[in-house]
C-alpha cells in the first residue's frame, strides 16, 4: 500500500513545540492505522504558482505565523480547498484558513491579518482580548461537526500558543456561507471552523498535536490522516 503524503505548510523552526509535535503526532497515527504516512515541509516562500501540489492527499497548514510568505500559504490552502483536499489549519493555519475564505470565497479583496497589518479596514484577524500564550482551555463542539465526530464527544480541553483570533466585528459574516463555527471557548470565543461543502477541511485556534508529545494520538490528527487515505482511494 503506498504511502498517504502530507504537505505541511508552514516554515520549520525547531524551536516551535507544534514543529517537534507535528511529526511525532503523524507517526503514532500511522503506527495506529497500519498506515504509512510520508510529509514533507513546504516553506511558505517556496510555494508559487507553479508549484506541483497535485502529489500531495493532504495539507496541513501549521502553527508559527507570519509565515515568510502570506501569499505561499495562502496559495496552498487555496488549492486544499478547490480541489477537495484533506486539510487541517492549526493556529496560524486556523487564521489563514479565514484570510483565505475572506478574499478568494467572500471576494474580500481589502482582507488582511492585523499581525501583518494591524491598520487594515478590514483585518479579519486581530489580537485576542486576552493572549492564549501556554494556555488550556475547555471547547464546546458542535454535534455532528468532523470535530466532534474525531473527538467522539462534545466537549474537549486543549492548548494554545495564540496572539490572534476572528475579529468579533466580520464574525458573523464570515460564517453565512458555507464556513460554520464547530468549536467555541468557554467565554464563547470562536475556536474551531469547518467547510460543509468539502471532504474534510477544519481549522482549529488551538494546537491538538501537542498531545502527542505525551504520547498521545490526537484524535483530529487522525481524522486528517483518515480523510487523507479515503482521498488517496
Amino acid at each position: 500500500m503506498d504511502a498517504i503524503s502530507i504537505a505541511l505548510i508552514g516554515d520549520y523552526d525547531p524551536q516551535v513545540t507544534a514543529h517537534q509535535a507535528i511529526p511525532v503526532a503523524l507517526g503514532l497515527v500511522a503506527e495506529h492505522l497500519g498506515q504509512a504516512v510520508q510529509f514533507d515541509w513546504l516553506a511558505t516562500d517556496q510555494i508559487h504558482v507553479d508549484t506541483p501540489l497535485e502529489s500531495y492527499d493532504g495539507f496541513w497548514c501549521v502553527p508559527a505565523s507570519p509565515y515568510k510568505s502570506e501569499a505561499g500559504a495562502l496559495r496552498a490552502i487555496r488549492f486544499a480547498r478547490e480541489r477537495q483536499r484533506p486539510f487541517l489549519g492549526t493556529c496560524g493555519g486556523f487564521q489563514h484558513a479565514l484570510l483565505e475564505f475572506s478574499r478568494n470565497v467572500l471576494g474580500w479583496a481589502d482582507a488582511e491579518h492585523g499581525e501583518t497589518s494591524p491598520d487594515s479596514q478590514r483585518a479579519v484577524l486581530t489580537p485576542l482580548t486576552c493572549s492564549l500564550v501556554e494556555a488550556v482551555d475547555s471547547i464546546h463542539l458542535v454535534a455532528g461537526s468532523l470535530i466532534a465526530k474525531a473527538y467522539e464527544t462534545s466537549q474537549i480541553h486543549e492548548g494554545y500558543r495564540c496572539r490572534f483570533g476572528v475579529n468579533p466585528q466580520f464574525e458573523r459574516e464570515l460564517l453565512t456561507h458555507q464556513l460554520h463555527a464547530v468549536g467555541h471557548d468557554s467565554a464563547g470565543g470562536l475556536r474551531a471552523i469547518e467547510l460543509t461543502d468539502h471532504v474534510f477541511f477544519v481549522a482549529t485556534l488551538f494546537q491538538p498535536e501537542r498531545a502527542a508529545l505525551k504520547g498521545q494520538i490526537p484524535p483530529l490528527v487522525r481524522a486528517f490522516v483518515e480523510a487523507c487515505g479515503e482521498q488517496r482511494q
